[in-house]
C-alpha cells in the first residue's frame, strides 16, 4: 500500500485548487506521483511545502518560470545560500517592483493634474495645450514603436 496524501488532501492543506496541483504537475514544478490501485495519485507530506513555496513566490511577483528556475536551484545545488538563485533573483525582482512603484507614481501624478484640471473629455483635453495628459509624448512613442 502506497502511503501519502491523495491530491484532494495536498491541494486543501496548500490552499489551492486540485487543478493548480495537476497543472503544476504539468509545468514540472511539481513531480508526478505514483497512483494507487484505485488509481488516484499519492503524494509526499512535503509536496504542501512545495506549493506554499510556489504560492509564495508568486505573491512576490516571480512567475511561475522564474519560481521553476529557482526550484532547480535549490534541487541542483541545496544549501547554496547567498550563493544560490534566491537573493539574486530577489535582487532582480526588488529592482523591477521599485520600477513600477515608480511607474506607478508617475501615473498617479499625471491622474491627480488631470482630475484637479478639470479634463472631461479626452479629444478636447487632447488639443488643449494646458492639458496636463501626456498625449503627444505617446503618440510620438506609438510612431515609433510601429516604425522599428
Amino acid at each position: 500500500m502506497i502511503v501519502g496524501l491523495r491530491a484532494g488532501q495536498v491541494a486543501a492543506e496548500a490552499g489551492v485548487h486540485r487543478e493548480t496541483l495537476r497543472y503544476y504537475e504539468r509545468r514540472g514544478l511539481v513531480s508526478p506521483q505514483e497512483r494507487t490501485l484505485g488509481g488516484h495519485r499519492v503524494y509526499p507530506p512535503e509536496t504542501v511545502t512545495l506549493l506554499r513555496v510556489i504560492k509564495a513566490a508568486q505573491r512576490l511577483g516571480f512567475t511561475l518560470d522564474e519560481v521553476a528556475e529557482l526550484l532547480d536551484v535549490a534541487v541542483q545545488r541545496p544549501g547554496a545560500g547567498a550563493h544560490g538563485g534566491l537573493r539574486a533573483s530577489a535582487v532582480a525582482k526588488l529592482a523591477e517592483v521599485e520600477q513600477k512603484i515608480a511607474d506607478l507614481q508617475v501615473i498617479r501624478d499625471t491622474l491627480r493634474a488631470a482630475v484637479a484640471a478639470g479634463c472631461d473629455d479626452l479629444v478636447a483635453c487632447a488639443e488643449s495645450p494646458c492639458c496636463p495628459l501626456p498625449f503627444a509624448e505617446l503618440g510620438h512613442r506609438g510612431v515609433d514603436h510601429v516604425r522599428r
